[in-house]
């Protein structure tokens, strides 16, 4: 091999190695830690004019740890500027681990609830912030997550729906038990709901989209899938987990009923984002 052959292989090697290192530190360190604003306006036919403008910041799968506290953090920071009129929370604030034989486990994991729950405190939105729990939490501690949620002012709609009102008029705000490891039952999430009264359902799993749209809801608000945290071009996610398959990111329609699927502020298994930043949607309703 020539002298100057080698020098171009050597140096087409070294370059090759340090893109690898620079996608390698984007996708461990950079990109898991800064959340982007994503902007949805969402039209909803049955929606009162008194919520035409109507805000809603979506956050999901916290995932809270050592990895995942600071984009937590910097959404909560992020969030106050924007000031939205309502904050929901659409699941998985722990995590259960890969390997996890006892139920001391799956207790230890649901610690994390508290510090989660208090960074998330420090929002105050206009008409309240709301949660529903996500597959770790239930397969956790449902119980202990709800009460430290629910302790600092977040309530968590597991099966019930409850009236936003504004200006004389109003829409329904439901959740349910996750799908994959809880009891969702929608027919006793929307009792008590008046035929005709425009619901936006929390639902941590957004394949149950398919089951919602079988009711009278008029948005399902999910998360579950964190966008498969690695997202290829032609490709997309190598890997998804069940009931985020079908309907993995973003808006969609599936008859009647409008979903919005967030991907995410936290990590699972791999600390790794790449083309899948952690996102916070806001959402503005309009009317009609």
């Amino acid at each position: 091999m020539s002298i100057s052959r080698r020098r171009f292989l050597q140096g087409t090697g070294a370059v090759v190695a340090a893109g690898a290192l620079a996608i390698g530190a984007d996708a461990a360190i950079f990109e898991p830690n800064d959340p982007k604003v994503v902007n949805v306006e969402i039209p909803l036919r049955r929606l009162p004019r008194a919520f035409d403008g109507f805000t809603i910041a979506q956050i999901s799968d916290f995932h809270y740890g050592e990895m995942c506290a600071i984009p937590i953090r910097r959404a909560v920071e992020i969030l106050k500027k924007l000031q939205p009129d309502m904050v929901v929370l659409t699941g998985d604030f722990v995590t259960v681990p890969l390997v996890s034989h006892y139920l001391r486990d799956k207790k230890q994991a649901a610690e994390s609830a508290e510090p989660c729950a208090r960074v998330l405190s420090a929002l105050q939105p206009r008409a309240g912030m709301f949660a529903v729990l996500g597959n770790h939490d239930v397969d956790s501690d449902h119980g202990w997550i709800t009460e430290i949620v629910e302790s600092k002012g977040i309530p968590v709609l597991r099966n019930r729906a409850l009236a936003i009102e504004k200006d004389g008029a109003r829409f329904w705000l439901a959740g349910v038990d996750d799908a994959l490891v809880g009891r969702p039952d929608l027919e006793l999430a929307l009792h008590g709901v008046p035929s005709g009264e425009p619901v936006i359902l929390l639902a941590h799993e957004p394949d149950f989209a398919d089951e919602t749209a079988r009711y009278p809801v008029d948005l399902q608000l999910s998360g579950h899938s964190h966008g498969g945290q690695i997202w290829l071009p032609v490709v997309g996610a190598p890997w998804l987990p069940p009931l985020g398959r079908l309907y993995p990111r973003g808006l969609r329609k599936i008859g009647d009923l409008t979903l919005y699927t967030n991907i995410g502020l936290g990590t699972i298994r791999l600390p790794v984002r790449l083309n899948c930043p952690p996102e916070i949607t806001m959402l503005r309703l309009r009317s009609g």
